[in-house]
């Protein structure tokens, strides 16, 4: 048998100069940079994720105490012989209700208004207000508001509901 030698190919050990190692190591800071900004990507995704729940669980909230007020309303205007009506404003004596400034009191957290506005809005007069039933008069319309957080503590996010009910 013959020994193996080892033949260089080109050039003599001697006169490499290392070109293979400065490449490589160009590609491993690109691929660390690209690694970084994709970690920054996925971190901004997750805090909008986390914006994206905080306000809709905000907004579930308050759909849900607005539609547990208007099946309080419905279940009083149906009951039998019932003529007054437990709500925040029976009668329409400020036409202009702002659901903004009233849910900026930092006190409203939570909470509902409910008021009664088919006489701000249609012609019928009050005189025949506690004659009748309330399920026989067929002008009722309550505006109700509810404002709700997404957490009981430490809220991120608000949201304000302001529906129109038709029993």
């Amino acid at each position: 048998m013959s020994p193996f030698r080892h033949r260089s190919l080109g050039r003599s050990p001697r006169r490499q100069r290392g070109a293979v190692l400065y490449v490589s190591l160009i590609m491993l800071i690109l691929l660390a940079l690209l690694g970084i900004t994709a970690m920054q990507v996925t971190g901004m995704q997750e805090r909008m994720t986390a914006n994206y729940r905080a306000s809709n669980r905000a907004f579930q909230n308050a759909e849900a105490a607005a539609r547990l007020v208007e099946r309080n309303l419905l279940a009083q205007v149906n009951s039998s012989g019932r003529q007054v009506l437990e709500i925040d404003q029976p009668l329409c004596l400020d036409a202009s209700f702002d659901s903004v400034s009233w849910a900026a009191n930092p006190q409203r957290r939570g909470t509902t208004h409910t008021r009664r506005i088919d006489h701000c809005t249609t012609a019928t007069s009050s005189a025949g207000l506690g004659k009748a039933p309330l399920s026989d008069d067929p002008n009722l319309i309550f505006q109700v508001t509810a404002f709700a957080v997404d957490e009981v503590r430490d809220a991120g996010s608000e949201a304000v509901i302001d529906t129109i009910f038709v029993p």
